[in-house]
């Protein structure tokens, strides 16, 4: 069983090493309209995972609750948000395609804050992995190890084009094409680092499970109505997005309907 976990957990980060190994294979730095489609793209995979996979078992384990079941659900889910907004206006951070920082003050470098952009982006997602093995593992929800296995597939599928979307501009910025592949991969290393802090906590906290479920829902809400929606209806052909979201948000529920 641990062996499957350990594997679980390092899937999404097999994606994001995977995407940003493009830079080995691209000339030329990735074109708007492809970027526009693979963020839309992976806003579909987040919205799905955070409806099918977290906040739909968080409220079925209440269901014995009457009115009561979509509490905990609607107390994670704000919490979530909540944590992430913090965490958005203290770590300082810069955004792909932008000049000028969000967070507190800081001297950290432009390839740093980078960085730190996408770490801020990946927590959430770690979040939803680790929880979901935890909900399998526990055995009181309706989660089973493949629909964890889903989650976690779906999460690396989304991180490929995520992956270049962040080794590429490194590439075009001057740093070498190593240099840009470790900086991309690395940004995903948060990802089985929060999933097993969180799968380390839910196991010996039960009870609060459906809270965690939803509390990592609202993580990669924020993100996707926070950064990843604007970045991509941003400009002209903000269509493509609409199109890659439809793609990921069904490619997602399939994922979760079949494997599950």
């Amino acid at each position: 069983m641990v062996t499957i976990l350990i594997i679980g957990l390092l899937i999404p980060l097999l994606g994001t090493m995977l995407g940003s190994a493009f830079v080995f294979l691209m000339k030329d730095e990735m074109s708007e309209l492809l970027q526009k489609f693979l963020l839309g793209f992976a806003s579909g995979v987040m919205v799905a995972a955070s409806v099918w996979s977290l906040l739909i078992p968080a409220m079925d384990m209440g269901s014995g609750s009457g009115g009561w079941t979509v509490v905990p659900a609607a107390v994670g889910f704000l919490m979530g948000m909540g944590f992430l907004l913090l965490v958005d206006c203290l770590t300082p951070h810069l955004h792909i395609g932008t000049e000028r920082p969000e967070g507190i003050r800081s001297h950290l470098s432009r390839t740093m804050m980078l960085v730190l952009a996408v770490t801020i982006h990946n927590l959430p997602e770690g979040m939803a992995v680790g929880v979901v093995f935890a909900g399998a593992d526990s055995g009181v929800t309706n989660i089973s190890l493949a629909s964890a296995f889903a989650v976690a597939l779906g999460i690396a599928i989304q991180n490929i084009p995520e992956g270049a979307i962040i080794s590429m501009p490194m590439r075009a910025a001057g740093n070498s094409r190593w240099r840009s592949f470790l900086i991309g991969s690395l940004s995903g290393v948060v990802e089985p680092v929060g999933a097993v802090a969180i799968l380390m906590l839910a196991s010996s906290l039960v009870p609060v499970l459906p809270y965690m479920l939803a509390f990592a829902a609202g993580a990669m809400l924020y993100v996707v109505v926070e950064e990843l929606i604007p970045e991509a209806s941003s400009g002209q052909h903000s269509n493509l997005n609409t199109i890659g979201f439809a793609i990921g948000f069904v490619l997602m529920m399939v994922l979760d309907v079949v494997m599950g």
